[in-house]
């Protein structure tokens, strides 16, 4: 006990807190930092100035008198051709894009990755490598190729279509009319997947599948083996093993994919201008009209407006859930 007391304490020596090398990283860090939140702040304060206070230059200065009618006008008033409803029509054109593009790819994905890593069939390494090399095909070189698919499938659904059409016309109107409805539906004539929000559903639910099933895979097949293998001998099949333990242990990869889908497929503009119409425009297509927009005065402050009530949502999504994605995409990419 006393030669341990008179050599005196042991282990590594403490680090100082303003030793050099911690005040070079957290000066890059804050440098950093700075070069990335700059153009946010200068959004942020212009949205909230009016347009003569803009107009005096000083783009970095606070706003002397904040007003909130250039996110009003951006949100329901801004104009885009002959359309003057800003960016609200968008908005639910994105959420109703968004909502079954997430919910199939992701439960598809999930699904998949989880037979490719536990359940081994003939050719499911065929299969997995197929899904890689569509993961790293891009997707430009495809855009031409899917209008022909999206119209070929549309007319050939038609057929199946037309047929029962009159009487499911006529019986809806007869429900209508019982229940007070003065106006009579018209059914299409044509089932039309080109322009439509279906159609868009499906090419987002398609090119998300090859990378989300390739992040399900990695992940279940870093469980442990011996939990897939006592569930076996205990009985459990398929579906018994994928939601009574696959599931439940796999929230950080179901967050990590939900975050790519939302911010892929919310923050797209190539899809959504060529795939569908004016009447049915997602939001960022909506916001490029607005800030291209020729009519009128260019005013800065509803297009900046309108460029933060853009990315509010993926924003919101990443710092709800920035912790179980780190989690997610770190066990997602340790074993494959």
């Amino acid at each position: 006990m006393v030669d341990v007391a008179m050599s005196g304490p042991r282990g590594p020596k403490p680090k100082k807190a303003f030793s050099s090398r911690n005040i070079m990283l957290y000066g890059i860090l804050i440098l950093v930092s700075v070069y990335y939140l700059l153009p946010l702040y200068v959004m942020v304060v212009t949205s909230l100035k009016g347009m003569p206070e803009i107009r005096l230059g000083n783009i970095f200065s606070p706003p002397v008198e904040i007003t909130y009618e250039p996110w009003v006008k951006a949100w329901s008033e801004a104009c885009t051709g002959i359309n003057c409803d800003g960016l609200s029509r968008g908005f639910w054109n994105s959420v109703q894009i968004l909502l079954p593009s997430v919910v199939i790819s992701i439960a598809v994905a999930s699904v998949s990755g989880y037979a490719i890593s536990n359940w081994k069939f003939k050719g499911s390494e065929t299969f997995f490598t197929l899904l890689i090399i569509g993961a790293f095909i891009p997707y430009q070189t495809m855009l031409y190729p899917i209008v022909i698919m999206l119209r070929e499938v549309g007319d050939f659904l038609t057929p199946m279509w037309s047929p029962i059409e009159p009487d499911v016309e006529y019986a809806l109107n007869e429900v209508r009319s019982f229940f007070g409805a003065e106006t009579p539906i018209d059914l299409p004539e044509k089932v039309r997947l080109m322009g439509s929000l279906t159609g868009l559903v499906l090419v987002h639910t398609a090119f998300g599948m090859p990378i989300l099933t390739l992040l399900f895979r990695n992940y279940f097949a870093s469980i442990p083996e011996e939990l897939f293998k006592a569930a076996r001998v205990d009985g459990a099949r398929f579906w018994g093993i994928y939601f009574q333990i696959m599931l439940p242990m796999a929230l950080p990869i179901f967050v990590v994919a939900m975050i790519l889908q939302v911010t892929g497929i919310w923050n797209d503009f190539l899809f959504g201008v060529i795939y569908t119409k004016p009447e049915t425009y997602p939001m960022t297509v909506q916001l490029n009209n607005i800030v291209n927009s020729v009519q009128g005065v260019k005013e800065y402050n509803v297009n900046m407006a309108a460029t933060l009530l853009t990315g509010l949502v993926p924003l919101v999504i990443y710092f709800a859930s920035g912790k179980l994605f780190v989690r997610g995409i770190a066990a997602g990419a340790v074993k494959g």
